[in-house]
């Protein structure tokens, strides 16, 4: 007979376990699938859409404000409405909308106005992207969210 102490202090074996990399893997092939998706619709929009040298960059307000706005609504979607494939959230919201809109292209069309001697333009596209991307992701997740409330039985 052995003392409950001695059954407790046994070695009991680990699990095996994945190598990190492994686990992260689907993750981050997803990620770069969703992001060059993203990235390439938002330089198809940019061709479509030239900016004028001192003019104010629609391509890229609309693209940070439509993006934003799809990302209200995905995120209530996914975190709200029900449960999702664990590569859908990286996918969608990471790759494909984090690779269109852009706040490194943004910073660079202030900087570019300023520079062409355009500050009143440069400030309005600072403070209307801004304000509109935020109202976007609001609006959108507030009409999402009553969308889903209204069809709920």
């Amino acid at each position: 007979m052995t003392a409950p102490e001695a059954e407790s202090l046994r070695v009991r074996p680990r699990p095996a376990r994945q190598p990190a990399w492994r686990a992260q893997a689907p993750v981050v092939a997803v990620v770069s699938l969703g992001g060059a998706l993203g990235a390439t619709a938002r330089y198809a929009l940019s061709l479509a859409w030239p900016t004028q040298p001192g003019g104010f960059p629609w391509a890229t307000f609309w693209t940070n404000v439509t993006g934003c706005a799809v990302i209200g609504v995905f995120m209530v979607v996914i975190t709200e409405a029900g449960a999702a494939h664990r590569l859908v959230r990286p996918f969608f919201g990471t790759g494909v909308l984090g690779g269109y809109t852009t706040f490194s292209t943004y910073a660079v069309d202030i900087q570019q106005l300023l520079d062409a001697g355009h500050p009143r333009t440069g400030l309005v596209y600072l403070a209307a992207t801004l304000i509109a991307a935020l109202a976007a992701v609001w609006l959108a997740a507030t009409a999402t969210r009553r969308v889903l409330k209204w069809r709920q039985p």
